[in-house]
């Protein structure tokens, strides 16, 4: 009978923070410049050459630290973690190990309708490294813009019971940052990057397994499979027997498979001690203060007022918020429409397959709030139908044009005049006489034919609700 296995995962996501320059020189942080060309002595570490502080990280890294519920340290300590690469110029990386500026946290999961409170051991501040080029000719190159570019470091508790954990708290970390503004979230150019730490134990037991980590997985999809795939590896190798080597390993998106990297380092590996160029951080009440008035409506925040206060089905208020970016434009647009849940669904339906067919984001979406909520407003005040909307829309994406014009242009006001539609049902009637009887006598579904005969006859433009209601008392017996 084969052993069951409780899954432990813990993950350490580095997000870089979206500050204009590096964190202790005045270097661009801007992402694809020229190799080698946003560098200075300072970030790469020549004899001399001084480290100062950027005051912007700090407040980013204090502020993520508190949406994520930690505690905050008011004084903060620098350390140099040694260690040699080459793409690490000075030989050691800034970081901290003591005393970093957040502890104790967590982040809230949602999995199959039920909360699970994932704890978070501490957000530190630290230096990026370099990055080695290996896939460009028979040499390996270095890029070293990313030196000294900031980072903070999230490191969850093992808290994670699935690779589905794992991406669902990776989902929701990312939209955290991305709301806060700290971060741009930007998987593929590496701003935010994950390190899985996985490990096996018997069901029952207390004592961890060994773990191995799988470094820099750069998009969600990655995430679930390196720990699916990790996750099957171990267990192979404990039901026959084997031992678990504690190691660093990198995930193979295109093979579908982990190789080892190297060994797995503990802390001691590292020589952490005190930076001697660095100065404790320490931070006062108003400059506390100060981060936190910066802080947003977050989506837990958001989706809670959209249910409570708009009236909206938790799914529309899920999706409405996956974004901070479409969570403004949904607001923007309810501040010149009532109908909360007409602007939901254009949102979710048109808004967002167009942006997803043309790869736009909402920010850049050629219908501005003010112009979707007026077409809105036309349909709920009975000016045009919902399918005259819908032919509507198209021509204001494609040419920027405000929906009056183009109903003014095209002559599509709604026909709801009741003599006018009248006049055309007993017309309809008149001439479909067969069809009359084989609907009163029980075919009900020929009630589709004589409103699109309608509809036909008045090129779309009846109001359907008077149509409906019309040919009702014309069609019964």
């Amino acid at each position: 009978m084969n052993q069951e296995y409780e899954v432990i995962i813990g993950l350490e996501v580095h997000a870089q923070l979206s500050t204009n320059t590096k964190l202790f020189c005045g270097c661009s942080a801007a992402f694809g410049a020229e190799p080698n060309t946003n560098i200075c002595p300072v970030c790469l570490g020549h004899p001399g050459a001084l480290p100062v502080l950027n005051k912007k990280a700090v407040d980013y890294t204090v502020l993520a630290g508190t949406a994520l519920n930690c505690r905050i340290n008011r004084h903060s300590v620098f350390a140099r973690k040694n260690y040699f690469y080459p793409d690490l110029p000075k030989g050691y990386q800034i970081s901290q190990f003591e005393e970093p500026f957040c502890e104790n946290g967590f982040l809230e999961i949602n999995i199959d309708g039920l909360e699970k409170k994932i704890g978070i051991t501490r957000i530190h501040l630290e230096e990026d490294a370099g990055k080695s080029i290996h896939d460009q000719g028979w040499e390996t190159k270095l890029d070293l813009n990313r030196c000294g570019v900031p980072l903070i470091e999230i490191v969850s508790e093992p808290d994670l019971r699935s690779a589905r954990e794992a991406y669902e708290y990776m989902f929701r970390l990312r939209q955290i940052v991305t709301y806060l503004g700290v971060c741009d979230g930007n998987m593929e150019e590496g701003s935010l990057r994950c390190d899985a730490n996985v490990s096996l134990r018997p069901k029952g037991t207390k004592t961890f397994g060994t773990r191995t980590e799988i470094k820099n997985l750069n998009s969600f999809r990655h995430v679930e499979k390196a720990i699916e795939y990790e996750i099957g590896r171990q267990k192979d190798i404990l039901e026959n027997g084997g031992k678990i080597i504690q190691e660093t390993l990198l995930w193979d998106s295109e093979a579908g498979i982990v190789n080892p990297m190297r060994g797995k380092e503990e802390s001691d590996d590292y020589r952490y001690f005190p930076d001697p160029d660095l100065l404790p951080v320490v931070i006062s009440d108003e400059w506390h203060n100060n981060i936190i008035s910066l802080m947003p409506e977050l989506p837990a925040e958001k989706i809670r007022r959209y249910t409570l206060e708009y009236f909206l089905p938790a799914y529309d208020a899920e999706v409405l918020t996956s974004s901070r970016e479409t969570a403004e434009y949904f607001e923007a647009v309810i501040r010149t429409t009532k109908d909360y849940k007409s602007a939901s669904n254009w949102i979710m339906t048109e808004v967002m397959r167009i942006c997803n067919e043309t790869k736009t984001s909402i920010n850049n979406f050629p219908v501005n709030p003010e112009s979707l909520a007026r077409i809105i407003n036309l349909i709920s005040d009975g000016t045009i139908s919902g399918k005259i909307a819908k032919d509507i829309f198209p021509i204001m994406v494609a040419e920027g044009k405000e929906p009056e014009q183009i109903i003014k242009e095209k002559n599509l006001i709604q026909i709801s005049d009741t003599n006018e539609i009248e006049r055309i049902i007993n017309s309809i009637i008149e001439i479909n006489q067969s069809s009359v009887e084989e609907f009163r006598s029980g075919k009900e579904k020929l009630f589709g034919f004589f409103v699109g005969q309608v509809m036909k006859e008045t090129g779309g433009k009846a109001n359907p609700k008077v149509v409906t209601e019309i040919l009702k008392k014309k069609l019964s017996p």
